[in-house]
């Protein structure tokens, strides 16, 4: 599902305009990336939590140049479903 299909369908459930809905689905996106960038995590419940890990610094190899590289400690983001998702999800049958 893409998140123009993400609008249309709430758009057509909540019989709001397509542009108002494209407005706040992106602000939401926004929201979370900005509050993540800021090192916050963003708890959604009865959905997940979207959580910024760190990673620590550690030594990689260059395999074509046979050489060693340093890859610096960072952040990355990531996304943990919550137990109702999962199970949702887990128990839908197709």
């Amino acid at each position: 599902m893409t998140k123009a299909e993400i609008v249309a369908e709430i758009a057509s459930k909540t019989n709001i305009e397509k542009v108002a809905v494209q407005q706040t689905v992106e602000s939401f996106m926004d929201a979370i990336k900005k509050a993540m960038a800021d090192g916050e995590n963003v708890y959604l419940r009865g959905f997940g939590s979207f959580v910024v890990k760190q990673r620590a610094e550690k030594t990689g190899r260059n395999i074509s140049k046979n050489t060693t590289i340093i890859i610096p400690a960072h952040n990355i983001p990531s996304f943990k479903p919550a137990k109702v998702f999962v199970n949702e999800v887990k128990n839908k049958v197709k």
